[in-house]
């Protein structure tokens, strides 16, 4: 106070940020929230454009309080893994699998569910995750909804997740404060995990409505003890009308209380739950297909490539290197294995991909190095391409890479040459229709008569442009 009085600078600051205080510091966009109302919205909100969408002025909690619908719509990598899974069955197998039709009690799924062995499936990867569902030991779908409740920070640091278990398993006594509370907490072992259920308490015993129970849980969950105290009040007397024990109600609320601070939504645990049952479902009963689906989805991280390949060899299943002749452009299952693809090699873009895809579909199998370059469109295919698919072993079926690798240019050159010739429709002097240029490739390259690389060599070229060891690993030649 004093420096503000005495300082003309200091007291501009304050005064300027007395000013700011409270203003909106940037504006920001839901990732899924979406408003909705039944008249244009600018008959109720400013609207302004931000980046490559309009979005409301008003913060979210303003938007609901003045009345409009918010919904979040959530876009989830999993559901494309499953539907690539779906397709990839089809084509490989011939059958179509309907998700709505599958049994929740398929012994397989919850098999590897009790093993923990969820990686790739939706919200069950974590290292705490599988240590907790090979603890839990999951043997119904309403455990796979209760896990997804059970695993937060509430839950955890109470001591309620091991009571449930303990519960579960008989090694603890299930006990319930009222008989007519069994049929509400049998399926959570007697404990009060959904906010579900403390509203079905408070509509059974205390007379509630259940819009008057959902005013509860709301005040429960965000402790406000002044609406807290007026709701407990309104339980007792209707718990009195029902002829419950005054303290054995009081406890109840409390318990309902206490609870609710960390209850979980049980129609969101459900719904996510569906989606992990079905992933466990493919991963457990369609291994290769889901493992390849899989693949595909993280073909961008390196990292998620390594662990899920590392998965995948854990399951007894094969992952095959790139090859020109067999790859498409996401993994695919190929006689029992999975085949990387090419679309997971570093440098080699899409439509470098379309061209080679296109060319051996209309033409069929590359047979040489020479071919190759004569057949595929080399103003997408250019030498940095070739350069990674030879690194990486997807051209081993024409060569070496040490023998592709010292050809590449010339023939790539030559080649090149051929198609401009091509395009033009220059003819040569020598054979009438074909120029010299393009009847190079008209017979087999002759490579260099060179050894392989090194096998370090070879997996530190595999490491770089896929970033794992695929062939071999640099310890086995130490």
């Amino acid at each position: 106070r004093a420096y503000t009085a005495n300082n003309p600078h200091i007291r501009k600051t304050v005064d300027m940020a007395k000013r700011l205080e409270g203003s909106a510091r940037h504006a920001g966009t839901h990732a899924a929230g979406v408003i909705i109302s039944k008249e244009p919205l600018t008959n109720y909100v400013p609207l302004q454009r931000n980046e490559d969408q309009v979005v409301c002025q008003y913060p979210m909690g303003d938007l609901e309080a003045i009345g409009l619908l918010k919904m979040d719509f959530l876009g989830l990598r999993n559901l494309t893994i499953i539907d690539d899974a779906l397709k990839i069955i089809a084509y490989n197998q011939g059958s179509t699998i309907d998700l709505s039709q599958i049994p929740f009690d398929d012994p397989n799924t919850f098999k590897l569910l009790q093993n923990g062995d969820t990686f790739g499936v939706f919200q069950l990867e974590s290292r705490g995750m599988r240590a907790l569902i090979k603890d839990l030991k999951p043997t119904v779908f309403e455990d796979l909804i209760a896990l997804l409740a059970l695993y937060r920070p509430g839950p955890l640091g109470s001591g309620m997740v091991q009571e449930f278990i303990d519960n579960k398993h008989g090694r603890r006594e299930v006990r319930y404060q009222l008989p007519e509370l069994e049929p509400i907490l049998k399926e959570t072992y007697g404990l009060i995990l959904y906010q579900e259920q403390v509203m079905q308490i408070a509509s059974l015993l205390g007379g509630f409505s259940l819009g008057q129970a959902d005013m509860l849980r709301r005040a429960m969950g965000k402790k406000k003890k002044d609406v807290m105290a007026k709701q407990k009040a309104l339980f007792m007397q209707g718990a009195s009308q029902r002829n419950v024990d005054e303290k054995k109600a009081g406890q109840i609320f409390d318990l309902m209380a206490k609870f609710a601070e960390y209850g979980f939504n049980k129609s969101h645990s459900a719904a996510y739950a569906v989606i992990s049952y079905q992933t466990a479902y493919l991963k457990a009963n369609y291994p290769l297909e889901f493992m390849a689906a899989l693949l595909t989805s993280v073909s961008g991280n390196t990292d998620n490539v390594s662990q899920y390949i590392m998965d995948t060899q854990q399951m007894g299943i094969e992952v095959l290197p790139p090859d020109i002749n067999e790859s498409l452009r996401d993994f695919t299952v190929a006689k029992g294995a999975i085949r990387f693809g090419l679309g997971a090699v570093k440098n080699v873009g899409e439509a470098a991909i379309d061209s080679v895809l296109e060319e051996r579909s209309q033409n069929g199998l590359f047979i040489s190095f020479g071919e190759f370059c004569s057949r595929v469109d080399l103003r997408v295919v250019n030498k940095r391409v070739f350069e990674s698919l030879i690194k990486v072993g997807a051209m081993e079926s024409l060569g070496k890479r040490s023998q592709l690798l010292k050809v590449m240019d010339s023939v790539v050159e030559s080649a090149a040459r051929a198609q401009k010739e091509r395009a033009a429709g220059q003819t040569s002097l020598f054979d009438g229709e074909h120029s010299m240029a393009s009847s190079v490739f008209s017979q087999e390259i002759t490579l260099p008569d060179i050894p392989e690389f090194p096998p370090r060599k070879l997996l530190q070229m595999e490491k770089e442009l896929v970033g794992l060891y695929m062939s071999d690993h640099p310890l086995n030649h130490a």
